[in-house]
């Protein structure tokens, strides 16, 4: 089929589910928010009637006691708990049913996610699993999850992923050399606290790539042909939000304030992109993760600007509007200026946070099939504004080489 016959053709099914997405029943969670918010929401918890929770988290959350207030505030309310701390990066099938095996076996009736994108994923995928007996696998794609989840909430310590608010929980597996998404509405968190005071520890790297991520979310909400009025607010309003504030957060991780506020932001986004949906950035990060367990924030952050350079001839006024809310408007400059003005700012992001350009891992030999992964992803998911042939994407990947110039 050529080409132009099949992007007509997924332009209009992205038309006929940008319309089709009008009827679900989107929602967010109560939020409580600011400094001491994660002790808040214990109170709400215990207020639900829940007498035994299972926690997901990692390891190294537990270890440096970021967990301990909020243990000792739920013991305080009566409310027992067991902690799951297997999830790691990019969390697996594997990992999420031995959460599940311990949850059933302990005989907890909600799930608290603290932690990252990967900890809220998993215990997203955990909650719906308690309820539902189809395998993980059988979930991918939209809205297949049947039987509404176990009680969830949520403890972002990340501003990045979004993923207290999202639709969405992506899964790895291995055995397949694949990274999937599950996307339903039940699997947002009934309730969900953005503390700020508990990112203040976050080291820089982690801090600048979560915050990338976040900036990719609104980004790629922003230029989505699927966008709304709600959309774009909330997108403009993330993206001023880290530009303020994620150069703050990464060289002084203390400043409460700028680690509320990228909290903040990383929950816009998050609103965004769970309505106007994402893009190339994600459908290949995707796979740099599935394939070489690249982080997701930081994999994002090396496709971003890259994806914008290809993107600008059909989003050049939205990338200028970006730039205008970054603060970069001066006075007199055209659309275009304006445009590149916003990409060369997250080339210098980049630069400044020592986010590479290249993937070190990724391999000649594994590009064709990444494309065609991509692209399926994308085909199916994404209303971009410009869509990639093959051997286009294949070519776009290769720059990512680590040989590359």
């Amino acid at each position: 089929m050529p080409f132009a016959i099949k992007v007509l053709l997924f332009k209009i099914w992205q038309f006929i589910l940008k319309w089709s997405s009008k009827l679900l029943p989107f929602r967010t969670p109560q939020m409580f928010t600011g400094p001491g918010s994660s002790l808040q929401l214990c109170e709400h918890i215990a207020g639900t009637g829940v007498k035994k929770l299972l926690i997901v988290t990692d390891a190294m959350l537990v270890k440096i006691g970021l967990l301990k207030p909020m243990q000792d505030k739920l013991g305080q309310l009566g409310v027992s708990f067991v902690v799951y701390d297997g999830v790691l990066p990019n969390p697996t099938i594997e990992q999420i049913e031995t959460g599940l095996a311990m949850l059933k076996r302990e005989g907890c009736t909600a799930i608290l996610a603290i932690g990252g994108g990967s900890s809220i994923d998993a215990a997203k995928v955990i909650a719906a699993r308690a309820r539902n007996p189809y395998p993980i696998t059988w979930m991918a794609g939209l809205m297949r999850i049947l039987v509404p989840p176990m009680k969830l909430y949520a403890v972002p310590t990340t501003a990045g992923t979004g993923s207290e608010v999202t639709i969405a929980a992506v899964v790895s597996d291995p055995s397949t050399t694949r990274k999937f998404a599950i996307m339903d509405t039940a699997l947002v968190p009934k309730g969900a606290a953005l503390d700020g005071a508990l990112m203040t520890g976050l080291p820089p790297p982690i801090t600048a790539a979560t915050g990338m991520d976040a900036l990719t979310h609104a980004v790629e909400a922003y230029i989505s042909r699927n966008c709304t009025s709600k959309t774009d607010q909330m997108a403009l309003e993330a993206t001023a939000l880290i530009m303020q504030n994620l150069a703050e957060a990464v060289k002084n991780g203390g400043n409460v304030q700028a680690r509320q506020n990228m909290a903040q932001a990383s929950f816009k986004a998050g609103v965004a992109f769970t309505i106007a949906g994402v893009g190339y950035v994600h459908a290949i990060a995707h796979n740099f993760g599935a394939y070489y367990h690249v982080p997701h924030g930081l994999a994002n952050a090396i496709i971003l600007p890259r994806v914008l350079d290809f993107s600008k001839p059909n989003c050049t006024a939205r990338l200028a509007k970006l730039a205008e809310v970054s603060g970069l408007k001066k006075g007199g400059e055209s659309e275009a200026q304006l445009a590149d003005a916003f990409i060369a700012k997250v080339r210098a992001m980049n630069a400044e946070f020592g986010i590479p350009t290249q993937v070190d891992k990724l391999k000649e030999a594994d590009i064709p099939e990444i494309a065609v992964k991509a692209q399926s992803e994308t085909f199916w998911f994404y209303a971009v504004p410009r869509y990639m042939d093959t051997p286009d994407c294949e070519a776009f990947i290769r720059q990512m080489l680590p040989t590359a110039a």
